[in-house]
């Protein structure tokens, strides 16, 4: 067994030595992980119920059935094939069909990348403020508006916001192989247990039913309206971390042996299956205790922890649902810094050390002056006019820029049966096509994610 584990292992990892994913199930684990976040918990089950409950989910799983098997395809390849992030991607790319500036083009999902990054971090030591509370039992008789609104005030959040970097960073130190998938292997398939073991308990309480009705009562006229589908849309497109950024920086990571059409499908079916079971934790909980599911932070940090202080075994239930959160905020924060430190290393030829300790000074340096009302439209900013571009720059890189029939040998590397004759239609026409409509719509609704 060990022979062939090692065996496994030399195939896997990059041949000039460059740190990589030693299995396919790590690299499946560490895409789900950069994929669920915050989104899946707070947004997705607020959107369920707000465009037709059980109606929603009809466009939503077509547009992630067709994103799974195209954007996320084309940056999963274009990582690989060009064997780095989107810096040098986007570099050879274009030196392909001898044009220039593809260097700086690529430091759009690069920047775009760390400055969501950035933000994230402070949302991420905001739940590992509430796990404390969550342990310590403070969070049970905490006024829970005026906890949140001064843990969300200007400055008032920083030691659990250097906590949350170090955490982060420190997992990160240890490398792809030891450090990022290792610790996805181990998050993410708790994260799905405790969420599982949340949605049972959720589902005994009494009044739970309305939260049930109000998720899959399918309002079928909804499907009627267009907004419903821009935001089905929407959702789709930015639950599957499409950013040009994080999903090539692991595609780079891969081996060439290994099945990208299969690896995407994965990553977009147990996606969903998280979005799933937060909104059967979430909705429901809200409901038996008639509250109300608003969107956004407060139904997280306001609205569940009233829930949790009125329900028998409140503490235990508070604490297994923030460390699974901080579990889906930490691996979705890694990915995001992945990127540019990969960018540092791969073209300044700094060591992981000391690219992760510039991204660090720069994570701090600017997200302590983001604490408070400054936060909100820096990521809102970001999520609408900086991450959907850099999605569509990828997809236009790997489907347009490279030269013919590129996408297709690379994607196919890997792969026993061949790819069928749907890929350029639907990768280079449909899937542009609905990248570039994201991110008008983003621009026009102000954010449709």
């Amino acid at each position: 067994m060990e022979n062939i584990e090692n065996s496994v292992e030399k195939n896997l990892v990059d041949e000039n030595s460059r740190d990589g994913f030693r299995s396919k199930f790590g690299f499946i684990l560490a895409c789900i992980g950069s994929a669920v976040g915050m989104g899946n918990i707070w947004m997705f089950p607020y959107r369920v119920g707000q465009f037709g409950g059980a109606a929603f989910l009809i466009p939503y799983f077509l547009f992630v059935l067709v994103i799974g098997f195209t954007g996320v395809i084309g940056e999963m390849t274009l990582g690989r094939s060009m064997e780095t992030g989107p810096l040098g991607a986007f570099e050879k790319a274009f030196e392909q069909r001898g044009l220039k500036g593809g260097k700086v083009i690529g430091m759009i999902p690069v920047i775009g990348s760390l400055a969501i990054a950035i933000g994230y971090s402070i949302v991420v030591g905001w739940i590992l403020r509430y796990c404390v509370t969550s342990i310590t039992g403070t969070i049970m008789t905490a006024n829970a508006g005026p906890f949140f609104g001064q843990l969300a005030s200007d400055f008032g959040s920083i030691p659990w916001h250097v906590a949350g970097l170090v955490l982060t960073f420190g997992l990160m130190s240890m490398g792809v192989a030891r450090g990022i998938e290792k610790v996805n292997k181990i998050l993410m398939p708790t994260f799905f247990a405790l969420f599982i073991f949340l949605a049972i308990r959720i589902f005994m309480l009494p009044g739970s039913s309305a939260g049930y009705k109000y998720l899959f009562n399918p309002n079928w006229s909804a499907l009627g309206s267009a907004k419903t589908w821009v935001y089905a849309l929407g959702q789709a497109f930015f639950s599957l971390s499409l950013a040009g950024s994080g999903t090539v920086v692991y595609g780079s990571y891969l081996s060439k042996d290994e099945d990208i059409v299969n690896s995407a499908l994965n990553v977009s079916f147990f996606d969903t299956c998280a979005a799933m079971l937060a909104a059967l934790v979430v909705i429901p909980a809200v409901f038996a205790y008639g509250l109300e599911p608003g969107a956004g932070p407060g139904l997280m940090f306001v609205t569940l922890p009233m829930v949790f202080q009125n329900m028998p075994g409140g503490q235990f239930i508070s604490i297994l649902f923030f460390v699974a959160v901080l579990f889906a905020g930490v691996t979705s924060l890694m990915n995001l810094f992945e990127t540019p430190i990969e960018a540092l290393q791969n073209r300044l030829k700094l060591s992981r050390a000391n690219s992760i300790s510039i991204i660090a000074i720069l994570a701090f340096g600017i997200g302590v002056f983001l604490e408070g009302e400054r936060l909100s439209p820096w990521m809102d900013f970001v999520s609408i006019y900086i991450i959907p571009l850099g999605a569509l720059l990828a997809g236009v890189v790997i489907f347009w820029i490279c030269k013919p029939g590129f996408a297709r040998e690379q994607a196919q590397l890997g792969r026993e049966n061949p790819i069928g004759m749907w890929f350029e239609p639907v990768t280079k026409y449909f899937f542009c096509g609905i990248a570039i409509a994201v991110y008008i719509m983003g621009i026009l609704y102000g954010g449709i994610g």
